[in-house]
């Protein structure tokens, strides 16, 4: 879509065409000759992104790996063309994971050994610093009919996705068993978990956590494998982070591609300027100097969508000194409203943000609803006819009562909010400390902070709400713990109705209102802007591939 570009992609398809006419056929439809440049900040270091789940190899993956279908927004919304999965059983449970006909791209199909490996890597057998064999049941596994029954210890909340296929069994076998003929590498593979062969898992992990790398040179085409309706082409990907995808011609899922080339590349040092000269799509974060510039380009009907990038603006507090009393950490919340602070931190871009009463769900999803009406949030911590200081003094915090506030001083939200609510906590008779850093993980780390704004990630699992905020979370960043809301985590992973799941979810939210140690602000946005010919593009909130996810999608208007 690039001028002289544009020209010598179509000669070097033509060329590529004519090299090429005894390879399958593309999709049908796969428009000749189209192509899409993306102005892409990651890079593609493994084709195994379960080992590696860097933002770029996720992005790869959401284009060359086909699943049993996605969570959008919370919710799972399933693929069919890929396969099925069903509840056998509810005691013990046991779930059905059924394969329809894919195949890899090098026509291989996706079997029960696929399945079989998946599962071994999401239950934790090629951990890279942990050996050992997990001690749970193995899958039983039909070979003919391609698929696997998975009986699980518990009900687990994510069973419809806890299965997937990162990697060709057949390629893992042959590269880790050094089995040349490609079904004899399944068999084996299924084998070695089947009896536990110490000697030959250690291999297969070895193999799965590096033997997918993508080192400098060429990359051997095996590791270019795909399952997606895209797949790396051969010397497509470069040492400068830029990566060439084509249709995979074995891909038939309910959406096959239109365009015939998409092309991965560093935006430069002026993305904005790039649109509709060298790239045809480009993602940035909102800051006051880049406004007028994404306007310019709205108001010449280049598409500008605003998506959240899977992180929320928040403010925590420590449960310690001068925040030991709920009354007082309650009372600091309610002298600087969360408006406030998202107004001034997100300046002239406060409609891109979007607000948000909830720590543990994804704003405008359909959990999120439930959250936000069951947990208290707007009878607790939300606008309030109390007087801040008559609140504070009650929490028995005489005036000019020191908070010190660490906040990120790179970050043009944080230094905003932080002056609403120096501002507005001052007017309480709280003094607010700067105790803003250059290095907020360093910061945070010492522990020597009252209270923190700062964006942190939204859960997106269970296991993700456990991290932050059971008792001792790897992810914790207030520290507080509550007995009640770790049954209510654990009971939350185990909920295999979504709408059951909804309601706990939204008690295990009113456990973090009550102790008032969490006062979410907006959830972070991303602007995407595509050019004008350009259609198709469908952006997903949240931090996984939210942009490639649907770039099957995509088609170039003439």
């Amino acid at each position: 879509m690039r001028g002289r570009r544009r020209v010598a992609a179509l000669t070097a398809l033509a060329l590529a065409a004519g090299l090429t006419a005894c390879a399958p056929a593309m999709p049908e439809s796969v428009i000749p000759g189209t192509e899409v440049v993306v102005g892409w900040t990651g890079s593609l270091t493994s084709t195994n992104a379960a080992a590696s789940p860097t933002s770029g190899n996720t992005d790869i993956a959401a284009l060359t790996r086909a699943r049993f279908g996605d969570v959008i927004d919370g919710d799972f919304v399933a693929d069919e063309s890929f396969g099925t999965v069903t509840i056998l059983e509810e005691e013990p449970f046991t779930v059905r994971y059924d394969l329809a006909e894919p195949a890899w791209s090098d026509s291989i199909p996706l079997d029960a050994a696929d399945l079989l490996l998946g599962w071994a890597g999401a239950a934790g057998y090629f951990l890279p610093d942990e050996a050992s064999v997990p001690d749970v049941p193995i899958p039983v596994a039909d070979e003919f009919a391609r698929s696997i029954d998975v009986t699980y210890a518990q009900p687990v909340s994510d069973w419809q996705s806890f299965v997937t296929v990162p990697v060709p069994a057949h390629v893992l076998g042959e590269r880790a068993l050094g089995i040349d003929d490609p079904m004899e590498a399944k068999q084996a593979v299924i084998t070695a978990i089947r009896t536990g062969d110490d000697s030959a898992l250690e291999k297969l992990r070895s193999a799965w956590n590096e033997g997918f790398e993508i080192g400098e040179g060429a990359v051997a085409s095996e590791l270019l494998l795909s399952s997606g309706p895209f797949v790396v082409a051969a010397d497509g990907a470069d040492a400068d982070g830029a990566v060439e995808l084509v249709p995979n011609s074995e891909f038939r899922g309910a959406v096959t591609p239109q365009v015939a080339r998409i092309e991965l590349t560093p935006p430069g040092e002026d993305p904005l300027a790039a649109v509709g000269e060298q790239v045809d799509a480009v993602q940035v974060r909102p800051v006051a100097a880049n406004r007028d510039a994404i306007r310019e380009l709205e108001r010449k009907d280049f598409t500008v969508q605003t998506t959240n990038d899977g992180t929320l603006w928040s403010m925590l507090l420590r449960p310690n000194g001068v925040f030991s009393d709920v009354r007082a950490r309650t009372s600091f919340m309610h002298s600087a409203p969360a408006r406030d602070l998202m107004d001034a931190g997100a300046g002239v871009w406060a409609t891109a943000y979007a607000p948000s009463t909830s720590m543990t769900a994804i704003p405008n999803s359909r959990a999120y609803d439930i959250v936000n009406e069951d947990s208290g949030f707007a009878q607790t911590l939300g606008a309030t006819n109390a007087d801040p200081v008559a609140e504070r003094a009650a929490a028995g915090l005489p005036s000019g009562t020191r908070v010190c506030v660490l906040y990120d001083r790179g970050s043009e939200f944080a230094r905003g909010a932080f002056s609403a609510l120096r501002t507005a906590a001052g007017e309480a008779g709280w003094r607010v400390a700067d105790c803003g850093s250059d290095d907020l993980q360093a910061a945070l780390e010492k522990r020597d902070w009252d209270a923190v704004i700062m964006r942190v990630p939204i859960p997106q699992s269970p296991a993700d709400i456990a991290a932050q905020w059971s008792t001792g979370g790897a992810a914790s960043i207030t520290g507080q713990t509550d007995p009640a809301r770790d049954e209510l985590i654990a009971q939350f992973a185990q909920t295999t109705d979504v709408y059951e799941a909804r309601e706990i979810h939204a008690q295990i939210e009113a456990t973090i209102v009550r102790a008032a140690v969490a006062l979410p602000i907006a959830a972070n946005p991303v602007v995407t802007i595509t050019d004008r010919n350009l259609s198709g593009v469908s952006v997903r909130g949240g931090a996984t591939a939210p942009l490639m996810s649907d770039a099957a999608q995509w088609a170039v208007v003439p």
